[in-house]
């Protein structure tokens, strides 16, 4: 919850997913496919702002894992996103290195991977168009800028969670989603154009900032680390 009582992305969901959670771990399946709706759209997000196109293969390892794992899972609906997303950060993070190894498709095996499916809409067009083009000016911040306004706005984590996931401090964390969200936010301004489709919420990248602005504020006057 911000310091103006205002939720933050993504929380309102969460007494409902822990919810979820819980009756899962005791084997109900439909409470896993809530929890799965709940989480896997920021996931996704998350997902395709560290291996692009490959989010999908990456999150379906990822959920494999959580799914074998859910038992030994301890918390709230808000621990459970921010579990799921360090097991998808650890896939991501395999993924990338198994790349640098393996040769990349040719310019026509990518085309052909790229080309819509039977089922793709005008709507979905749109919606995935806006999403490309807000996850490819993340994927052009400094990788601890992207991860951390990936983790915050996509995802929808506090700053102390998002810290636990990149094992960093929470002071450094902020610090890094508020210089990279100010300088999406510059480069929105100039184009007209909104940080749309990558979560719930869409055009949160303001809102964010101030929200961050606040944390940062609120680290400075207990004397914590803003800055790292």
């Amino acid at each position: 919850m911000g310091q103006t009582g205002e939720p933050r992305r993504g929380h309102a969901y969460d007494g409902e997913l822990g919810a979820a959670v819980a009756r899962a771990q005791q084997g109900d399946d439909g409470a896993f496919a809530v929890a799965y709706r709940i989480v896997q759209p920021g996931l996704l997000g998350y997902l395709r702002g560290l291996v692009g196109d490959e989010a999908e293969d990456v999150a379906s390892e990822a959920w494999l894992e959580i799914a074998r794992d859910l038992g030994r899972f301890r918390g709230d609906g808000a621990g459970f996103r921010g579990w799921t997303a360090t097991i998808a950060r650890h896939r991501a993070l395999d993924h990338l290195r198994r790349q640098r190894v393996r040769p990349r498709p040719a310019a026509l095996e990518q085309d052909v991977l790229e080309l819509p499916g039977p089922h793709s809409t005008h709507d979905q067009a749109l919606e995935s168009l806006s999403t490309e083009y807000a996850l490819d000016l993340v994927r052009g911040l400094p990788r601890d800028q992207a991860e951390a306004v990936l983790l915050r706005v996509v995802v929808g984590l506090d700053g102390p969670a998002a810290a636990r996931v990149l094992g960093k401090r929470p002071g450094a964390v902020r610090t890094a989603a508020y210089r990279g969200l100010k300088r999406l936010a510059r480069e929105l301004g100039g184009t007209g154009r909104e940080l749309g489709g990558t979560g719930r919420e869409p055009g949160g990248t303001g809102r964010e900032v101030r929200e961050t602005e606040r944390d940062r504020g609120g680290d400075r006057d207990r004397g914590g680390d803003g800055h790292g």
